[in-house]
């Protein structure tokens, strides 16, 4: 057998000196290894996979000695478990005088969790490593789809996203996921989709990319936990939808405003010009939640999303701060708040959680120099008054200034209300009608009824009884002001009923 000399000088040094060697495998045609990792497989005598399940093993040279790591992922519970294992003991076989050839699917660096951490930790320990290309599964998978990947696509991986709620990429960009080894995780993979994507959106299964059982199916998303053909070699490619439905696409759009060649008027706007439209969408969006208009409030809260991001244009352009530091800054506050959800803090009940969180939010406000004098100075005072008072009693609340019973709070209600009554100038009246609001507003706090929303609601109740007794009268060839009181009353009750 003749042997290449590089190759040759290679394995002389490995007889040497502690070594590891990270071999990549292919995507599974004997036929694509390259030559220097054939010319590697010919000289060595002893050859460590991580797995058998790879097509290429049956055509290795018959002389090596070949073990593989596949008992491993039988006795771990987690495949982070059975990494480490892995790890661990190639690092260990490459202390020995002749060191060890690891050989992986694809190439040791696409989508292998094991090699680059065995390189980083041999290197760290002062052991040489060499890297011996391979073909990954990227290559033949791109040729299946007969695809160029640019300008962009996205890499996923399916237990990644099989474990999570919604997809870590954009879905105005195409793509590909990668190991969906079975049908359980194609099922799972597809419910996080489905988060997003339209159940009939078109997508390809390909299997066995690169060799010769290559399989390339179309299919609806919601088919692809029903193919046979599923197996270690199976990948998902997702067509991206329509390049406005990501939110990256639509920064750009906000950007584009803003720049020199945009809009006029969007690149005059300063943060208090835009005061009043953030306001004003803001009670657009309460208008249709409260109409239960759901194009409305998914056209508002589009209105409301334009405000925000030309706010933060702005703050980009002034130097302020970006929308990644807004992304990150509530991102980590979010899963700061909430330990008992992203951590293991456990919660006994609704009150129990609450106080953790004032109690969170009092530590925040320490490590970042803006300790407040009092519980209530977090609360904006741009609230309309009827929810700035919720908000003060559900703070007071947390930390105990509260009715024991509803009864307490029934009862003020009634003592409020007899002061009004008692209150004889206009001063005196007026503080005390406020003062009755409050209590009103700390009953609906107990009754769990928001204020702010009933008022609103009841305000919609009025305006549209009014205009019954409106047309009423104008069905009658009259004008409201021309009806008796009895009149209105008699039709404000038929406006009840209808």
């Amino acid at each position: 057998m003749r042997i290449a000399p590089d190759a040759l000088r290679f394995v002389l040094t490995m007889m040497t000196e502690t070594h590891i060697t990270l071999l990549g495998l292919g995507p599974g045609d004997p036929n694509l290894l390259t030559r220097q990792a054939w010319d590697l497989l010919e000289s060595a005598t002893e050859l460590w996979l991580r797995t058998r399940q790879h097509p290429v093993v049956e055509r290795l040279p018959s002389h090596l000695q070949v073990h593989a790591f596949d008992s491993l992922y039988d006795n771990a519970e987690t495949f982070e478990q059975v990494y480490e294992q892995i790890i661990q003991q190639v690092l260990e076989l490459g202390r020995r005088p002749g060191g060890v050839i690891y050989a992986v699917p694809g190439h040791p660096f696409v989508a292998e969790a094991t090699a680059p951490e065995i390189l980083r930790r041999a290197r760290s320990l002062g052991m040489s490593v060499q890297v011996i290309e391979g073909l990954s599964f990227l290559e033949p998978m791109f040729t299946a789809l007969e695809l160029d990947p640019f300008p962009h696509i996205a890499l996923v991986d399916a237990l990644q996203l099989a474990l999570s709620h919604v997809p870590p990429f954009p879905p105005g960009v195409p793509a590909l996921v990668a190991q969906i080894h079975s049908t359980a995780v194609a099922s799972e993979v597809k419910l996080n989709l489905m988060s997003l994507y339209p159940d009939e959106h078109p997508v390809r299964l390909v299997h066995a990319a690169g060799t010769p059982q290559q399989i390339v199916e179309d299919l609806a998303l919601y088919e692809i936990d029903r193919s046979p053909h599923t197996g270690l070699l199976t990948a998902l490619y997702v067509p991206a939808l329509a390049p406005q439905t990501s939110f990256e696409a639509f920064l750009e759009v906000v950007a584009h405003l803003r720049a020199p060649e945009g809009c006029p008027w969007d690149r005059e706007q300063t943060h208090r010009s835009l005061r009043s439209d953030l306001l004003e969408e803001t009670y657009e969006a309460l208008a249709a939640i409260d109409a239960d208009d759901v194009d409305g409030v998914r056209e508002e809260l589009g209105d409301l999303l334009l405000l925000i991001l030309l706010h933060t244009q702005i703050a980009s352009d002034d130097g302020e701060f970006t929308i990644t530091d807004v992304l990150s800054g509530v991102n980590t506050k979010i899963v700061y708040r909430h330990p008992h959800v992203f951590g293991d803090f456990q919660v006994k009940d609704e009150q129990h959680l609450l106080q953790n969180w004032e109690r969170l939010k009092a530590q925040e406000r320490l490590e970042t120099g803006k300790a407040e004098a009092s519980l209530l100075d977090g609360v904006s005072q741009a609230l309309p008054a009827l929810a700035q008072a919720e908000k003060y009693q559900k703070r007071a609340a947390r930390v105990g200034f509260d009715w024991p019973d509803v009864q307490g709070v029934l009862d003020k209600l009634e003592e409020e209300l007899q002061e009004v009554h008692q209150a004889v100038e206009g001063e005196e009246r007026a503080a005390e009608i406020g003062d009755l609001l409050f209590a009103v507003a700390n009953l609906a706090r107990w009754y769990k009824v928001e204020p702010e929303s009933a008022l609103r609601e009841a305000n919609l109740r009025f305006r549209r009884r009014f205009a019954y007794i409106e047309q009423a009268a104008r069905a009658q060839g009259r004008a409201v002001s021309d009806l008796t009181l009895d009149e209105m009353e008699a039709l404000w009750q038929q406006a009840k009923k209808s």
